[in-house]
């Protein structure tokens, strides 16, 4: 059957969470797929369905992320359920620009009500966070390669500041630093691919509490897919791609 061409790419892939903590090492307590749609313009949309299992309460997260063909967060639409109940769904638009930009919420859920939020806020963002592990790894765009293994500070906005992000959907800026590390080939269950590896570091308190290191391999590629990484101190979990189509 022949299939007509589409003007835009896709690729779809799907992570497998496991815990490392003492007595449940290796396993699995929840799972991400995901799927970014590559535009003839450059736009990208980032959609991504997660589940989280260990620790309690569950948390289930379904997020749509627009990013315009400047690399600019453009929009993001959150559904949220904890504890296999509604927590929130919320729409963050977004006017970014190298000077400065609006962030703009809409949001509901049982704890917050009927939210309206509108943040204006000086100088450049490196991006929106929107928690999968899929846009973590999508955010490591951001960072200079030509300088050889580096860190900065990152700057963003959160749907949540929660590490787990488990909290009714509403914009808060955070800083962290991202650490670029060098290149590794790195085999896993969805195959051998050439990555960049990185590392999350939280120095200050993100959340209200410290975010544990965070290490990442990354495709060494434009489109930046998660391969493999893990979160140590209290979280102690680790992630890996079982499948990847693109």
């Amino acid at each position: 059957m022949t299939q007509l061409a589409m003007p835009h790419r896709t690729v779809r892939g799907q992570i497998r969470y496991t815990s490392k903590k003492p007595g449940l090492e290796d396993m699995v307590r929840g799972g991400e797929w995901f799927s970014f749609t590559h535009h003839g313009d450059g736009s990208v949309i980032l959609n991504a369905h997660c589940e989280i299992a260990e620790p309690d309460p569950v948390v289930m997260r379904d997020i749509i992320y627009a990013i315009g063909p400047d690399g600019r967060p453009r929009n993001c639409h959150v559904h949220l359920m904890v504890g296999d109940r509604f927590m929130g769904s919320g729409w963050f638009g977004i006017d970014a620009r190298e000077d400065g930009g609006t962030i703009q919420c809409e949001s509901n859920g049982p704890g917050i009500g009927r939210l309206s939020q509108r943040i204006d806020y000086v100088g450049p963002i490196d991006g929106f966070g929107t928690h999968p592990i899929a846009g973590d790894a999508y955010m490591t765009r951001c960072m200079d390669l030509s300088r050889g293994p580096h860190a900065r500070t990152i700057r963003c906005f959160l749907p949540s500041p929660d590490h787990r992000g488990a909290t009714p959907p509403m914009a808060a800026e955070v800083t962290i630093d991202l650490e670029y590390k060098g290149e590794e080939s790195v085999t896993v269950a969805a195959g051998t691919f050439d990555c960049r590896r990185f590392a999350f570091v939280d120095r200050g308190a993100m959340g209200g509490n410290q975010h544990p290191a965070y290490d990442m391999w990354v495709t060494a590629d434009d489109d930046a897919v998660f391969v493999q990484g893990g979160v140590g101190g209290y979280m102690a979990t680790w992630y890996e791609l079982i499948a990847l189509e693109r």
